[in-house]
């Protein structure tokens, strides 16, 4: 297939479009990226540093997408932390490709302290380049611990907790 010549502004989302008959349920959240010249390594293609910076992009467009005003959440004392993060590679990555990512979040109920961040990285095409899994958490600023029940935090800081999988 050639190239679409077409400018894409950068980032892009969609968090409203109707998923195709037959395909996957949609998750909700998607931003469009393209690999830099600075995101490869010296094989050429993206290296895995790259894909946590794509992943860590997506995620805080979601929570701005989501209407989260980070100001009001410190002053609340809260911040969102990172635990822990898993790379799958599925297909490489080049100079030049677009992709998209997606985000599903998932939390584990009342009472417990993490989540969970689902993410793939899809070409154009919908062919899966990657899945970036993380284990996240909100920080209580002052006592360094995490607050229990994350979810029901989001749902009280965002204009659209569903996009954030807390509605």
């Amino acid at each position: 297939m050639p190239p679409d010549n077409t400018p894409t502004p950068e980032p892009t989302t969609d968090a409203t479009s109707a998923p195709e008959p037959g395909a996957a349920p949609d998750p909700g959240f998607r931003v469009r990226l393209a690999v830099r010249q600075s995101d490869l390594d010296t094989n050429g293609h993206v290296r895995g540093s790259a894909y946590v910076d794509f992943a860590d992009h997506a995620r805080w467009t979601c929570v701005r997408e989501a209407g989260v005003d980070l100001g009001e959440m410190s002053r609340a004392g809260l911040g969102p932390v990172n635990l822990e993060t898993t790379i799958r590679y599925h297909r490489e990555l080049r100079a030049g490709d677009e992709f998209d990512i997606t985000c599903v979040f998932t939390y584990g109920g009342a009472g417990k302290k993490t989540g969970r961040v689902t993410q793939e990285l899809l070409c154009t095409d919908g062919t899966l380049a990657a899945t970036v899994e993380s284990v996240i958490g909100l920080l209580d600023l002052r006592t360094r611990r995490l607050v229990p029940d994350p979810a029901s935090h989001w749902r009280r800081l965002a204009t659209e907790p569903a996009l954030l999988g807390a509605d």
